[in-house]
């Protein structure tokens, strides 16, 4: 019953009232209309308006039994005041935000409800956002107090928030963001609300029965909603469970009833709920999944799946200039077929007799012939006059200012200034007499003013261009009030600071006490008005760059003459300004021209207009003043309140100037203005629209009504004509239109024509839309100091289709474009700065601006505030809208607001929004009189300084031009024919260590086969030689072991274990880095069992850590454990029973007290064939691999990495490694033994502590050779970059180290080993001594750079070319260049060949391919549990398909090249050189290319200082980029947009997901590696607890 109730309130809510049904009582309706004002003014809450509302609505609407009333007239239905109310005109033109807004126009409203309905239901997955992000920063207190009150709904979401904490579960649906925030609250953060727009039942309780049903279907749908996050447009409740849409996921419906799921509800990706419904999610491929975060990958998948249009015809050539696909220009495009427009002549300017040769010369005129007469009255923010400044003040105070500048300045007896000078005018807009004093005052001296805006902070927005401004006129000096000064920011000294990039100025104030009389007999020059500069007026480009215009005297004088011809003004005329009076029409009007006509200025504050948005009008009809200069937004902003209009009349008014009317929202508040006003006297032929631009000044302006104009026109385009610059006429029945007025006729004395925006300056077609040119008298004269702009602009020269001039006078470009429409009216249809050229189609930012504001709810943009702009990616323009939120609002509205948008633009544009942004009330950067600084914005948001609290991207829908997908190619067979060692014209990529047999060295270790016998023969040969020697943090040495001491240690341990184990068992050995670890090795060995060294747990991480511990464990099959007391009690400890079953460890042995026994017989095994350790390690895919090492393979490890190394007994070397796997096992636990030398061992974890002990131990022992991996050289970078003075005063010195290997299994870091040598020069490290190892999983050690032989040398390769597993060699520095270093030298007696991964064929020098190896310290095989030996018996030995096949080569599953240099090495020949690339496992395969993820990370931690680490991972086809913010929250969403930019820019690809997480969330193995498949895991099991994820559309 209760669906079937709701659905009929919905349909009396959304149809238009019935007669009887809503007509309300006249009185109610008056009632509504004043609470309506009431809200607007901000004298009630959003949260009163609502209680109030409904109280008085109550009786008249239908109740639903049970449902409190005030949630029928819910605000968020779209049938808002003027479904219930059909009454007051007003009402209608009345958005209902604070007034601050845009207008906006109905039909505009309507036409974008008519753009949404077409959608279907899209569904979006919704950003997920953690909690403390949701806390907006405080918004100003200058807010009125109706935006900061939450409405009804959110304040009862919070408390039922903060009861939610104590009861987790809650068994009944609360509607959906509720039930977001309190799972929020709860703690897991990855979820996000749905953002359906189920019905709110605002928590409180509510009748049973019928309430219990309609809550059950509601949950249903919040449910479901919950899992699919879809966005609800058409339908504002879910009636009915049919009405839900159709489930992607795969859950069934019933099994999703309840709203609340508790954390723990998937398991294995079975939906835990009531009814036991056991459906498993699975992704588009059939793959099952959990979690919600997979939910929201799954529907972003099916949202990108739908194509939204054809894709445009894409092509690529191969030749490596991967062409991005050019749009093709559609064939059915409309072009223009008009003529050729003819420039359009305004009226010759009359001739007057007594008009004043100058300014200047007017200005004497009136101030001794009507020295009494009003020339400006300044009002304070109250509205009351403070000043009427008369024409004789005027004239005296000006002459006053004048003589004082010129005389009384001086620097070293000279005067500070000479007539032609630039003078800086700096006065607040709340002072206009003082500023019209010090503007005349400088005309009278003849000094040049540049009127520039009052500086409030040193980082006021684009105040630095002002100064580079005011630094290229040669400003020295400013000019300003006394107040004014005193409110500067002020430096230590109590002079005014320097603001940042302005030249060094002189304050000087203008007011009374300051200026000094002239004596008698001087008067100021007054001349003809001539070509020189007569002031500057600053502009703005679309940049952010300031220019200055200037301005002569003769065009100043010729653009009011042709200002007071158009406009009809006559002597003293009363005129209200509203605009700012220091530059464009505001100057124009209220202070040059009202001066020549003597005409009195009202001027009204914009903080007056703050206050009181009617004070304009009410001093129109104070003063009965004859002419108002307006902008579109005052007019806007008096509609919205009415209370004080009754006693005001408009009848006086002859012209009502709207300034920017050229704007697309200036009709709609003309004819909004005259609907109310006409009432009061308006009459509608007064409103005069005119255009300007501040390089050519007045350009049109509709005439007053008494000259005899032809009636005003309106012209109704098609969006998609004005697109291609084509004016189609169209009926207003479509949606994409733009109704424009014009905006009269050419002014008197001009010439106009209309040229194309781009290339050369051709005329127009009369249907053709282009930058409006103007030649007159009266435009500027040049951009200061900018002669190659000033060309373009000031010295056009229009030309006819076939190239003749049009005439021999130049043009000046107005950046206004618009076309010459019937009767000679000029129509604007947008100005260049906000022309977005997008795939070769033009879109005014300005119209996008007044669609987004037309989507519902209105009031959900923060007093209209919204800027629109285009940033430049991937060689295309891309569309960029920023919005303020209101602070009340909910995430479910923004998001439902956003995705509304998107559709809106999409539907009435035709074109993609890339990203669009919320940023809270009050942040976004201000323009001087309160508008949006869009560069500014724009310019924050390209930093990543932009702060958003909400973001959603569209890459997918907006990059249409990314390079085709690449297609295979079949592969080349065997018949590329094999000649001698050449493949296809080049020599075999294959390369060698030096020979082992011809190293005749006198290595008295070679005698033995096993390196345990090596170390009893050390121990009787050299007993007392030291070989270890362990540092603690302090630096002192920790423990240390000789010959003799390490066999008595080892012979212990194996003493205790022959008793116990077999022969072949395999152990355990858990010990922290030290002695111990090397001595229960030895005694393993001792006694015939195999050791295994696993790191131990870490106390503070036993969750993570120890599960590793216990399948390393497992997996080896180890039937003891040996290790440490204090390791013993944690593994068997009450934290370990939460991670891991302790019950089931094998036997578990500690070390620290073993009795002195001798051991009875020493194990000798049969062959050195035999399994001599296991050596285990995570691989960065996530694959725990054991590879099998031989007794005869440790040895020869050893030997080739002493013959490398020169590693004699005398040698010390330091090793920073951890001592568990791979080559950091053998450096620590055989090499000493082997070798005799002494190894002094640093325990990485020790650095945590002390950044400096490696390098200090390096220094302090004089080591020449020393071994670290990338996260100790990481450590050391971060932790000492800056402390390098400090440690050279502790005689740290670095100049002993030939050679630092860093011991990696990855390409090597280039940066991190270059900012390493750089930070490290000072302390004398020599730039050659870095270098780096590399070994994998097959070989531990394939190179080592070593003692001898040629530094490693680095080659710069096409990172394009690489995507296509192809190596092209460019020139360090061109354009996608990666530069790759020779992973060190290849070890003695190891053979490497590069193969084709796919023909298992040999390739040529210089091709990428998989490196392979043959040695005889080759691992023997994988050791796993599972028997998939035979899975991975190819990768040791594997034979070539063609070429040599008979040697056994292992495939260490990385990809790489070699090189042949022009090098020599030790044995006289030409140097190989190997280069890493990467490994096979980690590549992605994205559009058909192999993509290295450390390349898109590389790019990614670029793009902003606060991502301190990046993984990349796929899934399912998407690129998942997970960043780590190191900073304030704030910037997490500052980094969706720029990692989508560059990854698009540098990879052509398109990133899926963003998520923003901790610092430290990314996990890295102990050689520094990331684990991105743990990562990846960790993500879709929601567990990362991320900051913000975006799903990108």
């Amino acid at each position: 019953m209760a669906e079937r109730t709701a659905a009929g309130l919905l349909a009396v809510m959304l149809e238009p009232p019935a007669a009887g049904a809503l007509s309300l009582p006249a009185e109610v309706r008056e009632k509504l209309a004043e609470l309506e004002l009431e809200l607007s003014e901000g004298d009630i809450t959003q949260k009163g308006y609502e209680k109030k509302r409904s109280k008085l609505l109550a009786p008249y609407i239908p109740q639903i039994q049970g449902v409190d009333p005030s949630l029928q007239i819910d605000n968020r239905i779209q049938a808002s005041s003027q479904a219930v109310l059909p009454g007051s005109k007003h009402n209608k033109s009345r958005a209902t935000n604070a007034r601050d807004e845009r207008f906006r126009s109905d039909l505009h409203t309507e036409a974008v409800q008519a753009a949404l309905a077409k959608y279907k239901e899209r569904k979006m997955p919704m950003p997920s956002k953690r909690r403390s992000v949701l806390v907006q920063s405080s918004v100003e207190a200058c807010t009125p107090p109706d935006t900061s009150s939450a409405s009804e709904d959110e304040g009862s979401l919070r408390r039922q928030g903060r009861l939610a904490t104590s009861t987790p579960y809650q068994g009944h649906g609360h509607p959906a963001v509720e039930h977001w925030f309190n799972r929020v609250i709860q703690g897991s953060s990855t979820s996000s609300s749905a953002s359906s727009t189920s019905s709110h039942t605002g928590g409180r309780s509510i009748t049973n029965t019928t309430a219990h049903a309609a809550l059950n279907a509601n949950a249903a749908a919040t449910a479901l909603a919950d899992l699919m996050a879809h966005t609800q447009l058409d339908t504002p409740l879910i009636t009915d469970n049919h009405s839900a849409p159709p489930d992607v996921t795969g859950l069934s419906e019933r099994s999703s009833l309840h709203a609340e799921r508790p954390q723990v509800a998937s398991v294995r990706g079975v939906s835990r709920s009531y009814n036991h419904h056991t459906s498993v999610m699975e992704t588009a491929d059939g793959v099952p999944v959990n979690s919600r975060v997979s939910n929201k990958i799954q529907q972003l998948l099916n949202t990108l799946k739908r194509p939204k249009r054809p894709p445009l015809r894409e092509f690529f050539v191969d030749d490596f200039e991967e062409l991005l696909d050019v749009q093709q220009p559609d064939p059915n495009q409309p072009r223009p077929e008009g003529q050729q427009m003819s420039p359009l002549e305004g009226e010759p300017l009359g001739v007057v007799t007594n008009w004043p040769p100058s300014l200047p010369a007017a200005l004497q005129r009136w101030g001794t012939t009507h020295p009494k007469s009003p020339c400006l009255t300044a009002l304070d923010n109250a509205g009351k006059p403070v000043y009427t400044l008369t024409y004789g003040k005027l004239w005296t105070r000006s002459q006053k200012l004048a003589y004082t500048l010129l005389n009384k300045l001086s620097t070293r007896n000279e005067p500070l200034l000479m007539p032609g000078d630039r003078v800086a005018l700096v006065f607040p807009n709340n002072d206009p007499v003082m500023f019209m004093v010090a503007f005349y005052g400088c005309l009278l001296a003849e000094l040049v003013p540049v009127p520039i805006e009052v500086p409030l902070t040193k980082k006021d927005a684009g105040s630095q261009q002002i100064g580079f401004l005011l630094g290229s006129c040669g400003v020295t000096l400013a000019l300003t009030t006394d107040a004014c000064q005193k409110g500067l920011p002020k430096a230590q000294t109590g002079e005014v600071a320097t603001f940042k990039g302005w030249p060094r100025l002189l304050w000087f104030v203008t007011d009374g006490k300051h200026v000094v009389k002239p004596p008698k007999d001087w008067h100021p020059p007054i001349r003809e008005a001539n070509n020189d500069i007569a002031y500057v007026e600053y502009k703005t480009s679309k940049e952010g760059s300031t220019m200055g215009i200037t301005v002569s005297h003769s065009a100043m004088l010729a653009h009011c003459h042709a200002l007071t011809q158009a406009c009809g003004y006559t002597e003293a005329e009363t005129i209200t300004n509203v605009l700012d009076f220091k530059r464009e029409a505001g100057l124009w009007h209220g202070v040059l021209t009202s001066v020549m006509n003597r005409m009195h200025v009202i001027s009204i504050p914009y903080s007056l207009m703050k206050v009181n948005p009617l004070s304009w009008i009410q001093k129109v009809h104070v003063y009965k003043a004859r002419v108002a200069v307006v902008k579109s937004r005052d007019m806007h902003w008096s509609l919205l309140a009415q209370r004080d209009q009754r006693d005001i009349s408009l009848s006086s008014l002859r012209m009502l100037i709207v300034a920017d009317g050229a704007n697309p929202w200036s009709i709609s508040s003309c004819d909004a203005f005259l609907n109310v006003f006409q009432a009061r006297g308006l009459r509608p032929e007064v409103i005069c629209p005119c255009a300007s631009s501040s390089e050519a000044m007045t350009v049109a302006i509709r005439r007053p009504p008494e000259t005899g104009v032809p009636p005003p026109g309106k012209a109704v385009l098609s969006m998609g004509g004005l697109s291609h610059s084509v004016i189609r006429v169209d009926t207003e029945e479509k949606l994409s239109v733009l109704t424009v007025q014009d905006v009269g006729q050419v002014m008197p004395g001009a010439v106009v024509c209309v040229v194309r925006v781009e290339g050369t300056p051709y005329l127009c077609q009369t249907d053709e839309v282009g930058e409006i040119c103007v030649s007159s008298a009266s435009t500027g004269l040049a951009y200061y100091g900018l002669p190659g702009m000033t060309k373009n602009i000031f010295e056009t020269i229009p030309v006819t289709l076939s190239g003749v001039p049009i005439s021999d006078r130049p043009f000046t470009r107005t950046s206004l474009l618009g076309f010459v429409g019937p009767d000679s009216l000029v129509f604007i249809v947008g100005k260049m700065d906000g022309l977005m050229v997008v795939s070769g189609r033009r879109h005014n930012a300005d119209d996008v601006v007044a669609t987004a504001l037309a989507v519902e709810p209105m009031k959900f943009v923060y007093r209209g505030r919204i800027a629109v702009f285009s940033v430049s990616v991937l060689h295309d323009e891309r569309i960029v809208v920023v919005a303020e939120q209101r602070p009340d609002a909910s995430e479910e509205d923004s998001f439902q607001w956003m995705s509304r948008v998107l559709q809106a633009i999409d539907s009435i544009h035709q074109v993609g929004v890339y990203c669009l942004a919320l940023v809270p009330a009050n942040t976004l950067p201000k323009a001087p009189l309160g508008g949006i600084h869009i560069s500014e914005t724009k310019q924050r948001f390209l930093e990543g300084a932009l702060h958003p609290c909400n973001v959603l991207m569209c890459p997918h829908t907006c990059v249409t031009n990314l390079p085709k997908p690449r297609q295979k190619q079949p592969e080349v067979g065997p018949a590329s024919m094999i000649v001698g060692n050449l493949v296809a014209g080049k020599r075999i990529a294959q390369a060698c260590g030096r020979d082992l047999g011809q190293l005749e060295d006198n290595d008295q270790a070679r005698k033995f086969l096993y390196i345990q016998d090596v170390l009893q023969w050390r121990a009787q040969a050299t007993p007392d030689h030291p070989l270890f020697l362990v540092l603690n943090a302090k630096g002192t040495v920790a423990s240390t072991a000789s010959c003799l001491q390490l066999h008595k240690r080892a012979e212990r341990v194996a003493a205790a274990l022959m008793g116990r184990l077999n022969t072949g068992d395999h152990v355990a050995l858990v010990y922290p880095p030290g002695i111990d670890l090397i001595a229960t090795f030895y005694g393993c060995l001792y006694a015939g069992c195999v050791p295994v060294t696993v790191r131990p747990p870490h106390p503070q991480n036993l969750t993570t850590t120890l599960p590793t511990v216990k399948m390393i464990v497992e997996v080896s099959k180890s039937v003891c454990i040996l290790t440490t007391q204090a390791i013993m009690k944690l593994l068997k400890s009450k934290e370990a029973a939460a991670a891991v079953d302790i019950k089931s460890w094998p036997t578990v042995l500690d070390t620290d007290d073993l009795p002195r026994k001798k051991n009875p017989q020493m194990y000798k095994p049969p062959t050195p064939e035999m399994l001599a350790y296991l050596d285990f390690s995570v691989s960065t895919t996530g694959i725990l691999a054991g590879v099998k090492m031989s007794h005869a393979a440790t040895s020869a490890l050893c030997r080739s990495i002493k013959l490398q190394c020169e590693l004699y007994p005398s040698r010390q070397i330091a090793i920073c490694l951890d001592p568990y796997c791979g080559l950091g096992f053998a450096l620590w636990c055989l090499c000493s033994v082997y070798s005799g030398h002494q190894s002094i061992l640093v325990p990485p974890l020790e650095l945590e502590s002390n950044a400096s002990l490696w390098l200090t131990a390096v220094s302090q022992y004089k080591v020449r050779v020393t071994f670290c991996s990338y996260s100790v050289m990481e450590m050391c970078t971060k932790g000492l970059g800056l402390q390098t003075e400090a440690l050279r005063l502790r005689n740290v010195n670095l100049s002993c180290v030939r050679t630092c290997m860093v011991v990696a299994e990855e390409r090597p870091r280039i940066s991190l080993t270059q900012s390493f040598s750089k930070i490290f020069k000072d302390l004398g490290l020599s730039p050659r001594a870095v270098s780096t190892t590399f070994g994998c999983r097959v070989n531990v050690a394939i190179c080592l750079q070593g003692t001898a032989g040629p530094d490693p040398t680095t080659v710069y390769v096409d990172m394009r070319a690489l995507r296509h597993d192809r190596v092209r060699l460019v020139e360090r520095g061109s354009p996608h260049s990666l530069p790759l270093m020779e992973s060190g030298k290849i070890l003695p007696g190891v053979k490497v060949i590069i193969a084709n991964t796919e023909t298992k064929g040999p390739l040529g020098d210089s091709h990428l391919g998989e490196i392979w190896v043959s040695s005889p310290h080759n691992a023997t095989g994988y050791y796993t549990v599972y028997g998939e030996e035979a899975l991975h018996a190819d990768h040791f030995n594997t034979k070539l398909s063609f070429g040599d096949t008979q040697t056994v080569w292992a495939r260490t599953g990385y990809l790489g090249f070699l090189r042949r240099t022009e090098l020599t090495d030790a044995c006289g020949e030409r140097h190989d050189a190997l280069y890493v690339v990467g490994s096979v496992d980690e590549t992605l395969e994205l559009r058909g290319m192999r993509y290295h993820p450390i390349d898109i990370e590389t790019s990614v931690i670029r793009s902003h200082k606060s991502i301190a680490e990046c993984a990349v991972f796929t899934w399912t086809n998407l690129l998942v980029v997970v960043v780590e913010l190191e900073g304030s929250e704030q910037e997490a969403l500052d980094l969706v947009a720029l990692v989508t930019n560059v990854v698009l820019e540098e990879h052509y690809l398109i990133v899926g997901v963003v998520v923003v997480v901790d610092p430290g969330v990314i996990p890295i193995n102990s050689r520094g590696e990331k684990q991105r498949m743990h990562l990846r895991d960790g993500f879709l099991a929601d567990q990362l607890d991320p900051i913000y994820v975006a799903y990108n559309m």
